[in-house]
């Protein structure tokens, strides 16, 4: 005989139903990125192998086997563009990494809670202004100007304090172009990368300050002894997480900065696969770099991720 089913409570069926309208929601993000993200994956790679022609398309062109990344090595563009790579995003990791602690450890000294309050959503607002708006911001905040009246008000600045003689370029040489990236990186994202230190730091027992001011130990003290090892677990985790972004040096930010003046330091894997697919349509050697590029990346974020979990206890699945 077949035994009846329990009846379900009134809170599970509004549960599942409001699960369903979730999943339902959810339905147009996931077909966009199957379509954009996960559909290409296979043309590109096999685009890698090929001579592609658009007018014979995937079936039609002709395979060529490993004669793409034979190409790729052999182009002069090819070793400085994964060197301006590897400088610019080590750079943004360690001075993201480094801005974003000391800025927290300063916040948190912060007693007065309106000011603290004003200063972290100031300070959060460039993260969320995308780089099409900022790199116009940029370029006519740091123009030399053709005239004086033209000139950007950071060279205005420095050429009427006398600090410098002439103006300078700071997107057009290859002296500071890597250097004006970098900082400006550090800039837009160093108050929203605080964020999950201000978190730890309010996991911090407070009794172990205490017990510091009682033996003698002044806010310096505290913060050397009690505030970094308490954030120190985390600081080694972001740091172990970002192994898998050495290979992004920011192609947005580039590719709205750069010039073909400063090609020889500010050129990057991406603004390379852009060029040589979308301006020169060498689309099979540019999906040959975007494939190795994607292997190595991919390598490196499993790599960041099992250093993660056998030293920091953190895990994703």
């Amino acid at each position: 005989m077949r035994k009846s089913s329990k009846p379900r409570s009134g809170i599970e069926l509004r549960y599942r139903k409001d699960m369903r309208l979730y999943h339902l929601m959810l339905f147009v993000p996931v077909l966009i990125l199957f379509i954009y993200n996960i559909l290409p994956i296979p043309a590109g790679i096999l685009m890698s192998f090929q001579n592609f022609q658009p007018g014979k398309g995937f079936l039609g062109s002709k395979f060529v086997g490993l004669k793409n990344f034979q190409r790729l090595i052999a182009l002069p563009d090819t070793l400085p563009a994964l060197t301006n790579t590897l400088v610019i995003a080590v750079w943004k990791i360690t001075g993201n990494l480094v801005s974003a602690v000391i800025f927290a450890l300063l916040l948190n000294e912060i007693r007065s809670q309106w000011f603290k309050r004003t200063v972290q959503t100031i300070t959060y607002l460039p993260y969320f202004l995308s780089w099409v708006i900022l790199a116009g911001i940029m370029i006519k905040f740091l123009s030399p100007g053709s005239t004086a009246s033209s000139m950007g008000f950071l060279n205005t600045i420095l050429v009427r304090t006398g600090l410098v003689k002439d103006p300078i370029y700071f997107l057009g040489t290859n002296e500071t172009f890597r250097a004006t990236v970098i900082v400006s990186d550090i800039w837009k994202n160093f108050g929203y990368n605080s964020i999950v230190y201000l978190a730890a730091l309010t996991g911090i027992d407070p009794t172990l300050y205490e017990a510091a001011a009682v033996d003698g130990a002044g806010r310096w003290k505290q913060t050397i002894h009690v505030t970094l090892p308490g954030i120190a677990p985390f600081v080694a985790l972001m740091t172990i997480l970002s192994i898998g972004n050495v290979l992004n040096a920011g192609f947005d930010q580039i590719f709205n900065l750069y010039s073909p003046a400063v090609y020889a330091s500010g050129d990057i894997i991406d603004t390379l696969v852009y060029r040589l697919g979308m301006e020169n349509s060498q689309y099979s050697l540019s999906a040959a770099v975007g494939l190795l590029k994607s292997i190595a990346s991919c390598i490196l974020v499993v790599t960041g991720y099992k250093i993660a979990d056998k030293y920091a206890g953190y895990r994703v699945w």
